[in-house]
């Protein structure tokens, strides 16, 4: 999948694919990608698409694989025509709209540090610990995070974990995924909350971008939280498409 402009959706959605498969060592390019980590968050388990197969044996598959876990079925142009029509169909409930954004990464400024913070990439084990303990709370990740941790240090070889360090202690994170090779995936961009509006998750967004213009890639891809898309926008990335996220009932 060559990827030319921004519009060109499909390398997006198979860069995002990859990675929530990695969390669970699924297969991306299945036509019934399914993940399951049982770390109690929606985004952790789930059903990224659903192609050549009949919704209700989709179904199915997806409950005895995923029952008793927090799960999501992503959809988006990757899965068959008419699948949201046939989740709701069998009692689904649409519970999230999540914008997909895209940038040209040869369009955008290089990063400016803010004063008082580092920028470090987290490969050692006690980074690793530090940075999903910054990342899990803006993001809803409760509880023991022991699971958490290990499936981090078991990711895909070529994940770039960036973390914004002021005095020490990680206060911003942003995750770059380059396992696809026309564009980078960013994931698990947070600041923490006593360190925000100072310009931490930009900086972050920025210098994984530059990374990405390093590589000789030319584009980026990421899914916005509602309270992120003024500051990506602001950076230049522009919404391309949504996800819609769909919850089964028990």
């Amino acid at each position: 999948m060559t990827m030319n402009s921004i519009r060109d959706l499909e390398p997006q959605l198979a860069a995002n694919r990859r990675y929530w498969c990695g969390w669970a060592g699924a297969a991306p390019d299945d036509d019934l990608p399914i993940y399951r980590t049982d770390i109690p968050h929606p985004l952790l388990n789930g059903v990224l698409r659903v192609r050549n197969l009949p919704i209700g044996d989709a179904i199915e598959e997806a409950k005895n694989r995923l029952t008793g876990s927090a799960w999501s079925w992503w959809v988006q142009r990757d899965s068959d025509e008419g699948t949201a029509e046939r989740l709701l169909s069998h009692g689904a409930e649409q519970v999230g709209h999540t914008p997909i954004m895209a940038v040209d990464v040869t369009t955008v400024a290089e990063p400016v540090v803010p004063k008082g913070l580092s920028i470090r990439a987290a490969a050692e084990p006690a980074e690793i610990q530090r940075y999903v303990e910054a990342w899990a709370g803006p993001l809803g990740v409760t509880g023991n995070l022991g699971i958490v941790v290990e499936r981090e240090l078991n990711f895909y070889p070529d994940m770039v974990r960036l973390a914004g360090v002021v005095d020490g202690r990680t206060v911003g994170t942003c995750t770059l995924s380059l396992g696809t090779a026309d564009v980078g995936g960013l994931y698990t961009i947070t600041t923490d909350p006593d360190y925000r509006r100072r310009g931490i998750a930009t900086a972050l967004t920025l210098e994984a971008l530059r990374i990405i213009r390093k590589t000789g890639r030319h584009f980026a891809t990421l899914q916005s939280s509602g309270a992120g898309l003024a500051v990506y926008e602001k950076i230049g990335f522009r919404t391309v498409a949504h996800y819609d996220f769909y919850q089964l009932p028990e």
